[in-house]
């Protein structure tokens, strides 16, 4: 039995024609490219070269840009912040105002320091002197107590005018008297004294060196800080310092005072107007419409005084003078 074949269509002209161009694009398309031939000396190596000029031009260009050195790191701005703050706190450390309140700062510590000192040698050689002036007494004698008021009765004197000398200092007004000087001199050389007399050459039975300087350190510290602080004082007073704002020594506004009700049978004078540059910031038409609405409501009398309603407001006093005035007014 033999099959029977049917003939293949002989293929369109027009698709071969096709079939060709679409080859010959696909051959074109993935075919390696050929070498170009060498014109004029153009190697391999010469377009290589030729590359790298053109990549290092543009290089060139791209680091000539300043602006990736204008774009502040972080550590740029930490530091900026830094001086910044370091430049105002500078110019705050100049104004009249922060050096005065910088010497009265240290002329506080200081004169704490100094009096703690005083007050310690001072207390160091009150048992030296009791001993000097208790010798020969007994606990259960008068005069053996009554010896404990020896060196507070010296050292009163020397407190009282190392007050004084502060005191004065702190106003601007150092206390320079040749009187309190001898006076305070003769007080610490009494308790000097007083301490040391026991333990001199010549008084005592066995003179020993340590415990004369022992019984000195009182009085010594004593004298050395009365003299300090006198120096410290008045090297303070003398300090430059620059004229005052102005805002600070303005004289303060006058108070007044109104009663709640009107027929309370008190007359009153009517609020003077504020000084220049202390006008209120609010709008005066505007806190007399609220406060008519709290009295309105009831939350406030029909008479508000300054004080109400500054209270009710919560504005300043100069304000709340000025709304009661326009409401005393309309």
């Amino acid at each position: 039995m033999s099959a029977h074949v049917m003939p293949l269509p002989e293929p369109d002209p027009r698709e071969i024609e096709r079939g060709i161009t679409e080859l010959e694009r696909f051959v074109r398309a993935y075919a390696p490219a050929a070498e170009p031939a060498d014109v004029d000396g153009e190697t391999r190596q010469v377009r290589r070269l030729r590359r790298e000029v053109a990549e290092a031009r543009a290089l060139v260009k791209l680091q000539s840009d300043p602006a990736p050195l204008m774009a502040e790191t972080r550590r740029v701005r930490r530091r900026r912040r830094a001086v910044a703050e370091a430049a105002r706190l500078h110019a705050l450390a100049q104004d009249p105002a922060a050096v005065a309140w910088q010497a009265a700062r240290w002329r506080r510590v200081l004169t704490t320091v100094g009096v703690t000192a005083l007050v310690a040698g001072l207390a160091w050689s009150t048992a030296g002197v009791h001993a000097t002036a208790a010798e020969g007494t007994e606990p259960s004698d008068l005069a053996w107590w009554l010896a404990w008021l020896v060196e507070p009765c010296i050292s009163a004197i020397v407190l009282m005018i190392v007050g004084a000398r502060g005191y004065l200092a702190s106003r601007g007004r150092p206390l320079r008297s040749r009187l309190l000087t001898m006076i305070e001199i003769g007080a610490l050389g009494m308790t000097l004294l007083l301490n040391t007399w026991p333990y001199l050459p010549g008084v005592a039975g066995q003179f020993n060196a340590v415990r004369l300087l022992v019984h000195m350190i009182g009085p010594l510290v004593a004298a050395a800080a009365v003299a300090s602080l006198t120096v410290i004082w008045a090297a303070l007073a003398a300090l430059p310092v620059g004229p005052v704002p102005a805002g600070l020594t303005d004289p303060l506004a006058p108070l007044t005072y109104r009663p709640d009700a009107r027929d309370a049978g008190v007359a009153t004078a009517p609020a003077a107007p504020p000084p220049g540059g202390h006008a209120p910031s609010q709008d005066v038409a505007k806190l007399v419409a609220r406060v008519r609405a709290l009295i309105a409501a009831g939350e406030l009398p029909a008479a508000p005084s300054a004080h109400r309603i500054r209270n009710a407001l919560r504005c300043g006093m100069d304000t709340a003078r000025m709304v009661r005035d326009a409401l005393s007014d309309t």
